[in-house]
């Protein structure tokens, strides 16, 4: 076979990532009707449906200890010198990296593969004939740290709020998405129009979800120093304002034990 000239093999390469970029073909490669463990934008994935932990982490790492460190970088309105406000999923304010530790989404992307994602709220995604509808299976035992479950109506309420008042970066991703409907407790349909990329919608699949009942007591827009309730492998505990910001393993986090997460999440602080 011909060696492949570097100008060929570089055209090559950015047409390969603009075709994940492109309308109206999101996921071209992926079955339609079936039940899938993950997404990826170029169609085969690493991980089986039944793998146990990414290849990179130890899975029998032990648990303890505490890591300081200066975050390398930061999301939405995250900032390295200061913060005033714990809610970092609206543009007003500046919330201290890494809170993001405290949710947890309906994918979750693996470090040794780009463009990919697989389950961590959802257990599988089906996608629509026409490629503009996903069905999200949610596991059962998802749970916020209060011990409430979380269901579809907190998955279609957190969208819903970040598409109408949620940082840019959050509602730009969701301009595509038409309708958002919780089918059952545990079934999310997802609608796009059609324009949605594939990298779209895997930023859509890692956004934090957010608790329902904990925004409708409470004020989404508002710059405050109060912990807001989450899902994920950490929450927030010591806070001194414009400082320093802790945050501690949930011992009985719902999702230790699945694939996506074993060997993760190892600090207690």
């Amino acid at each position: 076979m011909a060696a492949l000239a570097r100008r060929d093999f570089l055209a090559l390469g950015s047409a390969a990532a603009a075709a994940a970029l492109l309308p109206g073909r999101a996921f071209a490669e992926i079955a339609t009707g079936t039940k899938l463990h993950g997404l990826s934008a170029f169609g085969d994935l690493k991980y089986n449906p039944d793998f146990a932990h990414f290849d990179y982490v130890n899975p029998d790492a032990p648990k303890g200890g505490q890591m300081n460190f200066a975050p390398p970088n930061s999301t939405l309105n995250q900032s390295f010198l200061t913060f005033n406000t714990l809610n970092f999923l609206v543009l007003k304010g500046e919330a201290p990296p890494r809170a993001e530790l405290c949710f947890d989404s309906l994918m979750t992307s693996a470090l040794d593969e780009p463009d990919a994602a697989y389950g961590l709220l959802a257990e599988t995604v089906t996608l629509s004939p026409d490629r503009n509808g996903f069905r999200f299976a949610l596991r059962p035992q998802a749970r916020f740290h209060d011990g409430s479950p979380l269901t579809a109506d907190d998955v279609v309420f957190a969208l819903k709020l970040y598409k109408d008042k949620g940082h840019p970066n959050l509602s730009q991703a969701l301009r595509y998405m038409t309708d958002a409907v919780a089918v059952d407790p545990a079934t999310v349909n997802l609608t796009f129009n059609g324009e949605q990329s594939a990298q779209n919608i895997l930023a859509i699949v890692g956004m934090p979800i957010v608790s329902k009942a904990f925004y409708t007591a409470n004020d989404f827009d508002a710059s405050t120093m109060t912990p807001p309730l989450g899902s994920g492998p950490y929450k927030i505990g010591r806070v001194a304002a414009g400082q320093t910001v802790e945050y501690d393993r949930v011992a009985d986090y719902w999702g230790r034990d699945l694939p996506v997460n074993r060997g993760l999440y190892n600090f207690d602080r």
